[in-house]
């Protein structure tokens, strides 16, 4: 008889499974254990090295479990499995379909790991289990800038934990859902913050404590890419030709689309002097809380006393390209939206600019002015 723990190449992940062999009798049995390809962070690293340490300890179960005489596989306790690793497997899979889905289940799995004990295994999670994680996610969590998970936040982390749980139930490791009473949070509308035409002026003509932010976020306003996508733009990705002038091919980072997207000849030449075609053009960008701190003094500075994230941009070009007549349908495709609807929210927010509009113009009336 022999066991060995064989693995399966998949496009983003690595898929563990046993190899039972017992003379004329062979079995493979999926473990629902999934390695991260070309790990890169010592996190990733880390994960890996526990995802093989529980595979390990299945296969010397599944081992005494056959040598006591029972089934080839005698299928052990699920219960027992790693809730976390569990989750970071999920988050694996999804890696191969969004990123944007897998940076959100990777945020919920850090907050899962700040509440939960490292050994938490599904035998652990009951309905105190869920609902002292709501309290949790309610109550303590902390962004990385020390302030309060958003309510969006909380709804988004929340789902993908029951999720998970849910999950569970559909690979038999646990047969009743935990999580099914406890309540969930309720989704907000978000302000839309983003800047008028006369605040990005002001912006352009302040000073900011990184040039190479003032930059990327100037860009971001004037095409309405992501964050995501604009850390990741290369020189490469830059054409131009008589019939669309400078315009952008590149992947969406979130959706995975591939765009062509127009962009104006003043944010071309904002960029400054092309590099080499590899080189990406807003090397040395990171994410950072102290770069989120130098973004809203820079605000502040400019005369900007709103909330501005760096994703306000990609809202200042949607409205502004709105507010200037371009219509929804051209709006949606130049954000990359795959529905219309993702547009619309824009609307609202140019339809109480309207309604401010039409109260701007004053003048001291009384009613004695028009009795005659």
């Amino acid at each position: 008889m022999k066991v060995t723990i064989r693995k399966r190449m998949r496009r983003a992940s690595i898929s563990l499974y046993l190899d039972i062999y017992s003379k004329n009798y062979r079995k493979q049995e999926a473990l629902n254990l999934h390695l991260i390809k070309d790990p890169k962070t010592p996190e990733e690293i880390k994960q890996n090295k526990r995802t093989m340490q529980l595979a390990e300890a299945i296969k010397v179960e599944t081992i005494e479990s056959i040598n006591k005489g029972g089934l080839i596989f005698n299928p052990l306790d699920k219960r027992k499995s790693n809730l976390i690793l569990y989750f970071q497997d999920i988050a694996n899979k999804k890696l191969e379909d969004s990123r944007g889905n897998y940076g959100t289940w990777c945020s919920m799995i850090k907050h899962l790991s700040a509440f939960a004990p490292e050994n938490t295994t599904f035998k652990h999670v009951d309905y105190e289990f869920v609902n002292e994680f709501r309290y949790y996610l309610d109550k303590i969590a902390r962004k990385l800038d020390g302030e309060s998970l958003s309510q969006n936040s909380k709804y988004s982390y929340f789902n993908k934990f029951k999720a998970g749980i849910k999950q569970a139930i559909k690979d038999r490791i646990i047969s009743v859902d935990p999580s099914k009473s406890v309540a969930g949070f309720k989704q907000y509308d978000p302000q839309r913050e983003y800047l008028s035409h006369d605040e990005l002026q002001s912006a352009c003509q302040t000073e900011c404590l990184s040039p190479l932010l003032k930059k990327a976020f100037i860009f971001s306003c004037l095409t309405g890419l992501r964050w995501s996508d604009i850390v990741n733009l290369k020189w490469s990705d830059i054409y131009n030709s008589k019939e669309l002038g400078y315009h952008i091919r590149f992947q969406q980072k979130k959706t995975r689309g591939n765009e062509t997207l127009p962009i104006s000849d003043e944010a071309f030449f904002m960029l400054g002097e092309p590099g080499n075609s590899y080189e990406k053009i807003f090397e040395g960008l990171r994410y950072s809380v102290s770069n989120n701190k130098k973004l809203k003094k820079w605000m502040r500075k400019a005369g900007v006393y709103k909330p501005i994230t760096f994703h306000c941009a990609r809202h200042t070009y949607a409205t502004l390209q709105l507010s200037f007549g371009t219509d929804i349908y051209t709006v949606s495709k130049l954000l990359g939206h795959r529905e219309l609807k993702t547009t619309q929210v824009y609307t609202k927010i140019i339809d109480e600019n309207k309604r401010l509009a039409a109260n701007r113009i004053k003048l001291n009336l009384s009613n004695h002015m028009f009795s005659k």
